[in-house]
This record gives structure tokens, sequence and C-alpha cells, in this order.
């Protein structure tokens, strides 16, 4: 298997867990607002979708590139 498509599979396979995981973070978050760490819990939920976002896109982005080659670029 190409190296692009291996790091790709495992990319996107990380974007779509946390795709899972971090709404019940940010979720538990707003359900326990009285809590003293309210906010460090909703700040590592909103990191977490983040990266859950930018995961899946380089994962599409190296899938991509491993079936189709890399970008030629013209000089």
């Amino acid at each position: 298997m190409n190296k692009y498509l291996r790091k790709g599979f495992i990319q996107v396979f990380v974007g779509i867990s946390l795709c899972f995981i971090a709404p019940v973070i940010v979720s538990q978050a707003f359900n326990n607002q009285d809590h003293p760490f309210f906010l460090f819990v909703l700040i590592f939920g909103a990191i977490l979708l983040v990266l859950a976002i930018f995961c899946g896109y380089r994962g599409i982005n190296n899938i991509l590139n491993g079936t189709l080659g890399p970008k030629n670029k013209l000089n």
C-alpha cells in the first residue's frame, strides 16, 4: 500500500473518532457549568473539534495524493 494511502486512512480514522469524542466532551462541559473546570473542559473539547476537522481534511488530501499522485507544480 502506498505511504500516502496508509497515512491518509489513519488520519481519516482519527478524524472520525474525534468527531464522536469531541461533541461528547463539549456537551458534558455544558452539563456541568457549575464545576470549576468547566472552562478548561470546554476549551479542550473545542480544540478537539477543530482537530477533528483538520485531521479529516489532511486525511482526504493524503488519500487523493496516494491515488491520483501529488500535484504537479508548473513553474
